[in-house]
């Protein structure tokens, strides 16, 4: 088996291919080698199977094609532009979000092979006005250019499927919260910053009312995702190669108590609170909560609560909680 991904360096990209090191396996075989490429070089990472690491824009002529040249059976396609920094650079984000993305279809097309291609997707392709439970006749009206480079993107994976010409699966991503390291350009940083900040000991801006509601996975879960994902049959998917997956649903408020009870009431004091309209506009165009029942029953999982989030990146990131 023979494993490429898009978007490696990224932190979604780097805990999936650090995984897949550990596992050795996806899709119930032994993997071969591993291809991870992004705007620049991922870290490096020890595996029992060969491991290229290769920095390139996807756009770029002729880099797409490398990447496939040894035909590789799973294709993970992660590189994106985040949404805040898609919405403020618009030529940017179509350039990342949507050219890479048809290059890379382009690619496997011109290859004349069929590999199962995963594509992650987002929550972002809904629109408000929502109902209190998204369910999966719902419009995909994107309000923000991420949503709707990523709405371009599924159909783009539907049709190429469709065609014969790859074995495409999308998923739609909840908030992934709460993601390690320094703050990314997402309008949705402040998900995670108001747990990881004060569970370093650092002060955390909350933009937004604590009571905003919205829909959260972990890290783990996401991973978890992506081998599903990349083992699934045909069964259960039919023309609809896009799944909503599942999460939980949460209020600002909700998280921040699941901070103090997970980590001491004191973390909760760290978080101050300064209003920005322009990121409360952005919010107030995403979904609370969706019915993931379709995926579910495709065996994928998420956590229960939110206690379990917070739990999962205190061990994840070995923070000691005194």
């Amino acid at each position: 088996m023979k494993v490429l991904v898009t978007g490696a360096a990224g932190m979604l990209g780097r805990k999936f291919c650090n995984q897949l090191a550990t596992a050795g396996s996806i899709a119930g075989q032994k993997v071969r080698s591993l291809t991870m490429v992004d705007i620049v070089e991922s870290p490096k990472i020890e595996a029992p199977f060969d491991v290229l690491s290769l920095a390139g824009d996807l756009t770029e002529r002729g880099i797409a094609e490398q990447l496939i040249a040894d035909h590789p059976d799973i294709i993970l396609h992660s590189a994106a532009v985040v949404s805040g920094e898609a919405e403020v650079d618009f030529d940017k984000g179509y350039r990342i979000n949507v050219d890479a993305t048809r290059e890379l279809f382009e690619a496997i097309r011109r290859a004349s092979y069929h590999p199962r291609v995963v594509f992650t997707s987002s929550i972002a392709v809904f629109g408000a006005p929502f109902p209190e439970v998204i369910g999966e006749e719902f419009f995909s009206t994107p309000l923000t250019s991420y949503g709707a480079q990523k709405a371009i993107g599924e159909l783009l994976l539907a049709d190429y499927t469709r065609k014969g010409f790859f074995d495409g699966v999308g998923i739609r991503l909840p908030t992934i919260c709460v993601r390690p390291g320094k703050p990314n350009r997402a309008a949705s940083g402040f998900f995670s910053s108001i747990i990881r900040e004060p569970l370093n000991g650092q002060e955390a801006i909350l933009p937004v009312p604590d009571t905003v509601r919205h829909w959260f996975a972990s890290p783990r879960s996401a991973i978890g995702f992506f081998f599903r994902a990349a083992e699934i049959g045909d069964a259960g998917l039919g023309t609809r190669r896009v799944l909503a997956m599942p999460g939980l649903s949460a209020t600002v408020g909700e998280m921040i108590e699941s901070l103090g009870r997970c980590a001491g009431s004191d973390r909760r004091k760290l978080i101050r609170r300064v209003p920005d309209p322009a990121i409360i506009k952005i919010v107030e165009g995403w979904p609370m909560a969706l019915d993931a029942s379709r995926a579910e029953n495709l065996g994928f999982k998420a956590e229960a609560n939110f206690d379990e989030i917070v739990r999962a990146h205190i061990e994840d990131e070995g923070i000691v909680v005194r």
